[in-house]
């Protein structure tokens, strides 16, 4: 069955995306209309493409400072953070070697320190996936989660190179999970709250006429809404909607 051209088109911007992450969060127009090649795009679509990817700090043709979305709490974190990981996260690179081929072997030791090594890299990803409404802090701690999982998956790489290509790329997905998972629940609490302030609005408009509370059935009867959707703007608002006469069911939840 062929894919819609909507399908591809989401799958290809976030291809696009993650790319660009790989790229020190940059990414080129060329590279950009090369990804969408198929979909036969006009030029303000790709201008809406821009626009999207720079909303997501994504920079056209050069890189982004990542330190220029970070709060001066998120920087004064981030300089404590690195100061207690800087210790263990010291390594020559013949170390370095050394332990990712034990990692990749089982020993559970090189795992371990493969954690310590990779702290800081964890750290300088998370810049790249700040300003996006997740506090960094939790970014890092969902990459180290990532990181403390990826060690113990690297038995099916051959070489170094490809298993330190797999723990970046788990943590980098880690990073855009949570961020699409907080977004979808901002997205969630932003349309509960639409919901609560338009049925205490109309209620408070209703209650203003009528000189008294108002029932859910003459809320429903004068405005059009149905008496289920006034319930649960009534439960999700906590029965905090002044305006509402409650029964004896609201009474009892």
């Amino acid at each position: 069955m062929e894919e819609s051209k909507e399908i591809v088109f989401a799958r290809t911007l976030e291809e696009v995306k993650k790319l660009a992450r790989r790229q020190n969060s940059s990414i080129s127009k060329e590279q950009v209309k090369e990804a969408f090649k198929e979909l036969e795009l006009k030029e303000e679509q790709f201008q809406m493409i821009y626009d999207y990817l720079e909303k997501h700090k994504i920079g056209i043709g050069k890189p982004i400072d990542p330190e220029e979305s970070l709060s001066e709490e998120e920087i004064d974190y981030l300089e404590e953070y690195k100061k207690e990981i800087a210790v263990s996260a010291q390594v020559s690179n013949g170390e370095k070697e050394a332990v990712f081929l034990g990692a990749m072997a089982g020993d559970t030791q090189a795992q371990r320190r493969l954690i310590d090594l990779y702290l800081p890299q964890v750290v300088e990803i998370s810049k790249l996936y700040a300003g996006q409404g997740v506090f960094i802090e939790d970014l890092i701690g969902e990459g180290n989660l990532a990181l403390s999982a990826a060690v113990t998956m690297l038995g099916c790489m051959e070489h170094a190179r490809e298993a330190e290509g797999m723990l970046v790329q788990m943590i980098m997905d880690a990073m855009e999970e949570c961020i699409t998972g907080t977004v979808r629940e901002m997205e969630k609490d932003r349309k509960v709250l639409e919901k609560v302030n338009r049925v205490a609005d109309r209620a408070k408009e209703l209650a203003k006429d009528l000189h008294r509370k108002v029932t859910v059935e003459e809320l429903a009867a004068e405005t059009g809404m149905s008496a289920q959707t006034i319930h649960e703007a009534m439960r999700m608002s906590g029965f905090a909607i002044e305006d509402i006469e409650r029964g004896l069911r609201e009474e009892h939840t």
